[in-house]
């Protein structure tokens, strides 16, 4: 799994995630930093990429599109450094692993995790 890392999140996240094998990339290194979100996810879906974020956007985005990809990983919480949340992050890589790679928006905060399966709002 590969995790594409938004502007809105410290490029440090591709050091602590490589330490735990997890690779990635920051935005800024394959895309204009002002692009819009609809650019990044473009990317993100034709590159393969988990979208790792602090943005709300992206839920909103795939509820409105009914994308089926790429899988998002928002986190709603104060501080996003890595020192901070990189166990967290890790973790929810790893329980839903099968559910990124099939297609999930999974939202991180100070008490938990909640998955929801893309695309959102489908008739299953």
């Amino acid at each position: 799994m590969k995790i594409l890392i938004d502007m809105n999140l410290s490029p440090d996240w591709c050091q602590a995630l490589s330490q735990f094998g997890v690779e990635s990339i920051h935005w800024s290194n394959v895309g204009e930093p002002t692009a819009p979100d609809k650019i990044l996810m473009e990317w993100a879906k034709s590159n393969g990429y988990v979208v790792f974020t602090h943005d709300l956007d992206f839920g909103s985005i795939l509820a409105a599109t009914q994308a089926n990809a790429p899988s998002v990983i928002q986190v709603r919480v104060q501080d996003t450094v890595p020192e901070v949340l990189i166990d967290t992050v890790v973790a929810v890589l790893k329980q839903f692993e099968p559910q990124l790679i099939a297609g999930a928006l999974i939202t991180i905060d100070k008490s938990k995790s909640r998955v929801r399966i893309l695309p959102i709002g489908a008739d299953v």
